[in-house]
């Protein structure tokens, strides 16, 4: 009997080095993300690790290497992909600040997202499918906003805010998620109720967290991977490299 087939992971970097004019941001970083896994990036802020995010969706431009994403769709190095390509394939991006659109309500906001052609074209002349407007009320209740569906995002507080964002890129369906420190700012019951989500929709997707809340680290990673000046210090368990002490020396001890 042949050995069991090993499953492709959602996600792989090979050998990823960024420049930035003479300045190396990343070098040599090797690593791949499982299917359903919640990977979290860690290490102090300049590390790299929003500039290996940007890269997975197309914002920074990787000067060697290659980001291999596994979708229905086969391998694609998206390393070489415009930005709306790669969001097209299942990859989906939250940055630190939330980016709704404030001048139309949180229903329509996520009429956008669910929509199959992401434009304001498609929501106001297409009707939603009902399969789609189930999905999208389905998305509303996930994030706790239904009652809150004909208001405008101002009338949000700054964690629903993050929620509704989490939201739409749910609605979209993604293969894969990446989020950027999306606690931040949230007391701790908000960042509790984050944890649950983002262990619900792992379910469902891969998803990538840029992070420097260890607590909500631990609780929801599956893996970290701890960066130190462009390059993998680590990686393992929260458990596994919060004893180590080259960790503890850059990152985790400075409280």
């Amino acid at each position: 009997m042949g050995a069991a087939r090993q499953e492709a992971p959602a996600l792989k970097i090979e050998n990823v080095s960024i420049r930035f004019g003479d300045f190396k941001a990343i070098k040599n970083v090797s690593t791949s993300v499982g299917k359903n896994e919640a990977r979290f990036f860690i290490g102090p802020n300049g590390a790299g690790k929003t500039t290996i995010l940007d890269a997975i969706c197309g914002k920074n431009h990787v000067s060697e290497g290659k980001i291999l994403f596994f979708s229905d769709k086969g391998e694609r190095d998206v390393s070489r992909m415009k930005e709306y390509a790669i969001s097209d394939l299942g990859i989906g991006r939250k940055f630190q600040a939330p980016s709704v659109f404030t001048g139309i309500t949180i229903e329509e906001n996520m009429e956008l997202a669910v929509a199959k052609r992401h434009s304001l074209y498609s929501t106001t002349f297409r009707r939603l499918t009902k399969e789609s407007r189930e999905y999208m009320n389905y998305c509303l209740d996930f994030i706790g906003l239904s009652d809150k569906r004909f208001s405008y995002p101002g009338s949000l507080s700054h964690g629903e805010k993050q929620w509704l964002e989490i939201g739409m890129i749910l609605a979209s369906r993604p293969k894969l998620m990446l989020l950027d420190e999306p606690v931040a700012g949230m007391g701790r019951r908000e960042t509790e109720k984050t944890a649950e989500m983002l262990k619900n929709i792992k379910k469902e997707c891969s998803i990538i967290v840029v992070e420097h809340d260890m607590q909500f680290a631990k609780e929801v990673s599956d893996t970290v991977t701890v960066f130190h000046e462009g390059e993998i210090l680590d990686e393992g368990t929260m458990d596994t490299v919060q004893k180590n002490q080259k960790v503890i020396d850059v990152y985790l001890g400075r409280g």
